[in-house]
């Protein structure tokens, strides 16, 4: 059986999907399970343990050009793809117009996503040969995307799987990326403005990381130098800008640090996946619904709380989080039993 999952983006919802690649693998080791990404996150699924192959696409740029001849040759070189690939069975994760297009050009006979309101876009069913309900209730994403795994005759486990990330992690753990000392990471950014959190706060938690005896990294992706420079200047003496980072390299840093703190963002997600203690901030965003899973997560949120099932997480921002709060929940996690 040829099985092809789609989730595109984003580096958070991949992180969350991963449960669900598992739980195709465990629900039939013999078949082969593709995964199709944006190519900029491929590193995130190649590799992987219950993926065979990887289908990675460029669909972010292609909408930017959609009748460019590149763009053209490469939707083509796409469908050509799945044409030989043949598969079986199509699972759509995302539920939006990109992973919906993708969905329908595998012209695979059965074609599977989310219901309503599990499902984040209306016409992306119009791909779609059958629709599953998430799961009930108000539940984590992570919940809802298992339910997918029926479509593989499989059942959902009671309680959701936290991912793993480990498997992204070298054997013998280069530190070319890592400070020589104990240290915390900070995450500046966010894919929305509404989940970034100010930089004064940020440098603020990083002080108080810097007066418990840990150097404050800083550490930042596309477009988020800037920011990231600015909270280490307000920070002072102890804090340091990371190196740039691609995702493995991402990864590795995050796995050495003593704690990671950042809003709803990808990486608070991966490092969660890591094993890491992990403090995420919740601004607008349901942390019941879409917050970090792992052993040594907490979550401070000023958003307001959920509704139930939703395509989207988002909920609004219900009051401010103070750099104080954020300090004595680091101090919570620190304190802890590893």
């Amino acid at each position: 059986m040829r099985v092809v999952l789609v989730r595109l983006s984003a580096l958070g919802d991949i992180v969350h999907t991963w449960p669900l690649a598992e739980a195709i693998r465990a629900a039939n080791p013999n078949l082969h399970l593709t995964w199709v990404v944006e190519d900029a996150l491929a590193p995130l699924v190649d590799g992987h343990p219950a993926v065979d192959s990887v289908i990675a696409v460029a669909s972010k740029r292609w909408r930017t050009a959609p009748f460019a001849a590149r763009t053209r040759a490469e939707i083509a070189a796409l469908k050509t793809r799945f044409s030989e690939l043949a598969p079986d069975l199509v699972i759509d994760a995302q539920g939006t117009a990109k992973s919906a297009a993708a969905t329908r050009w595998t012209r695979a006979e059965k074609r599977i996503g989310l219901r309503r309101p599990w499902r984040r876009e209306l016409a992306a069913a119009l791909a779609y040969t059958e629709t599953l309900s998430g799961a009930p209730g108000h539940r984590h994403v992570i919940a809802t995307n298992l339910e997918l795994v029926r479509a593989v005759g499989g059942r959902p486990p009671d309680v959701p799987t936290a991912p793993d990330g480990r498997w992204l992690l070298s054997p013998d753990r280069a530190e070319s990326t890592s400070p020589s000392r104990p240290f915390a990471a900070l995450l500046p950014g966010a894919g929305h403005p509404d989940k970034i959190l100010p930089a004064i706060t940020l440098a603020e938690v990083s002080r108080h990381l810097i007066d418990r005896g840990l150097e404050a990294v800083v550490v930042w992706g596309p477009s988020e130098e800037g920011r990231a420079n600015e909270i280490v200047e307000l920070a002072g003496d102890g804090a340091s800008l990371a190196p740039p980072t691609g995702l493995r390299e991402l990864a590795e840093l995050l796995a050495a640090s003593k704690l990671v703190v950042g809003g709803d963002t990808g990486p608070v997600h991966l490092a969660a996946s890591l094993g890491v203690s992990t403090l995420a901030v919740f601004l607008t965003t349901d942390p019941v619904r879409n917050g970090p899973v792992g052993d040594r997560v907490a979550v401070v949120s000023g958003a307001a709380p959920g509704r139930g099932p939703r395509g989207s997480a988002t909920t609004g921002r219900l009051r401010d989080v103070s750099a104080n709060e954020i300090c004595d929940a680091v101090d919570v996690l620190l304190t802890s039993p590893v």
